[in-house]
């Protein structure tokens, strides 16, 4: 699976949600794009699955999570540690801090 971005990213959000705990072993970061301007360009094992009205994007090989995304916003989450690390990526606000762990600093 491979991919590149075509625009600007936006900062980096930390997700401190309960489902982004259990699929990441704790809080994620996601950077985002327009939907224009990801483009996959391999996909060999890309695989989608549904959960709370939003499609979520993992490697079939690795399991590592790629994507997220919701089909009335215009862009598209990427998993920040997925980027190449030349990027600069700026971190910005923390969401969903309620359910963060008893573990994490905020």
């Amino acid at each position: 699976m491979r991919y590149r971005v075509l625009g600007p990213l936006r900062e980096v959000v930390f997700c401190h949600c309960t489902v982004c705990q259990r699929t990441h072993g704790r809080s994620a970061a996601y950077t985002a794009c327009d939907h224009a301007h990801l483009e996959l360009t391999a996909t060999e094992g890309l695989r989608w699955h549904e959960h709370d009205g939003a499609r979520r994007a993992f490697c079939g090989n690795c399991g590592g999570r790629l994507f997220w995304e919701r089909p009335d916003r215009p862009t598209i989450s990427i998993a920040a540690g997925t980027i190449d690390p030349t990027c600069a990526l700026v971190p910005g606000r923390h969401i969903h801090r309620e359910s963060a762990g008893a573990y994490e600093r905020l």
